[in-house]
């Protein structure tokens, strides 16, 4: 068996999963007060995903870890590379989890108000400094025999840039779908009109993805190079298209599991369009960091891999009941003085 490509694609699932759950709550997050009118609709809101989002954050953990145990070398560069970036992603993370927890605990505007500042912070800033930490990795990295080489601002190319306004687009309507799917009465409505007014922006942020990769990135030399794998984008469109077709019945449901569908396969279409690279260099592709020059010994990601055969279909097992538990919708209306907070 190839255990670093079993762990390459393990990874790219990992992440692709982090994004697809944690995405819908970063989103909604995000539209707090925009969709949140009243006290009421955003205390409803905030119990839309209140009980799922610090389980949905078990796939960063568990991505960081993998990435760490299966490909240190990997590890190492991204930290060095990366460093103030994922130091600020964590501090939102932090200010948006207290946020969350804190804000019912005080009944004042003043700290209410904060909260919801700190919670459109916490979740726009990492939505958006995740774009940027793929984008880099997708237009390659300034390395060479030392590692990385390039000064800091040149982490915010526009190419970067551009892809974590896309991640910040795509966890907007994402998160506007659960609001819709999750909620009642006039706040379902509103979030469900902002998720087909947000479809057309967030096309248009895939096409210039699409036209700022051909220029900056080797994914699309990878999908010509080998045919096969025009499969991920192609689906990855057609799972966007489902969203506008769904939104126009309301089906809200089918709209959000295109949504999460489409996150899945855009993160496949990008992973496969970089392998065998993890960390590609821009400066010269001897210096990249690879599947195979990353990898740790055998042993390992074979001890690894039957770690991971054991305890992932658990999350799944655990996250699943999550969901299903509180499956229910939420009426603002019906929203009494306590919470799950």
């Amino acid at each position: 068996m190839d255990y670093p490509l079993v762990w390459f694609a393990l990874l790219g699932v990992l992440w692709a999963a982090y994004f697809a759950t944690d995405g819908f709550d970063l989103g909604a997050g995000m539209l707090l007060s925009t969709l949140g009118k009243t006290e009421k609709e955003k205390q409803a809101i905030l119990e839309s995903f209140g009980p799922l989002w610090n389980g949905n954050e078990v796939w960063l953990v568990t991505a960081g870890g993998a990435t760490f145990a299966a490909f240190p070398a990997a590890y190492a560069v991204i930290f060095s590379s990366f460093y103030i970036p994922l130091l600020l992603v964590l501090f939102a993370l932090i200010v948006r989890g207290v946020a969350l927890e804190f804000r019912e605990k005080l009944e004042s505007p003043a700290w209410q108000a904060a909260c919801d500042a700190g919670i459109l912070f916490g979740s726009a800033l990492p939505a958006f400094l995740f774009g940027v930490f793929f984008g880099n990795i997708f237009r390659g990295l300034p390395m060479d025999e030392r590692g990385f080489s390039g000064p800091f601002m040149e982490l915010l190319n526009p190419y970067a840039l551009l892809v974590g306004v896309l991640f910040c687009v795509l966890f907007l309507v994402h998160g506007a779908l659960w609001i819709a799917l999750k909620t009642e009465g006039a706040l379902s409505a509103r979030a469900g009109d902002f998720a087909r007014r947000f479809w057309i922006p967030l096309m248009a942020a895939v096409i210039l993805f699409v036209v700022g990769s051909g220029y900056n990135s080797r994914l699309p030399v990878a999908f010509f190079q080998n045919g096969v794998l025009l499969i991920f984008p192609v689906l990855t469109l057609a799972a966007l298209f489902a969203i506008k077709v769904h939104l126009q019945r309301s089906s809200y449901l089918k709209a959000f599991a295109a949504s999460g569908l489409s996150i899945l396969l855009l993160m496949a279409s990008c992973f496969a369009g970089l392998y065998p690279d993890l960390l590609p260099s821009r400066t010269d592709p001897a210096f990249s960091v690879t599947v195979s020059n990353a990898a740790s010994g055998v042993y390992t990601l074979k001890v690894m891999t039957i770690v991971a055969a054991i305890f992932v279909p658990l999350i799944i097992f655990y996250q699943s009941w999550a969901y299903r538990v509180f499956r229910g919708r939420i009426s603002p209306e019906e929203i009494g003085e306590s919470s799950y907070l």
